[in-house]
């Protein structure tokens, strides 16, 4: 097993890659902002109605 030595080094770090950014009009960052408050509104009122978990007995 002498042929081993380079059959199991580190491979070499990568550079990160830079995220992609887009302009986007006031009028659209509104609406995102919008749509993701309606989302979170619906979730808590989901979670208003479920049962809530009771302790579990022994």
């Amino acid at each position: 097993m002498a042929g081993t030595g380079d059959s199991f080094k580190k491979a070499p770090k990568r550079k990160p890659n830079k995220g992609k950014s887009i302009a986007v009009s006031p009028e659209m960052r509104q609406a995102y902002a919008d749509l993701i408050r309606q989302k979170a509104e619906k979730e808590e009122v989901y979670g208003r109605h479920l049962p809530q978990d009771e302790p579990r007995r022994r």
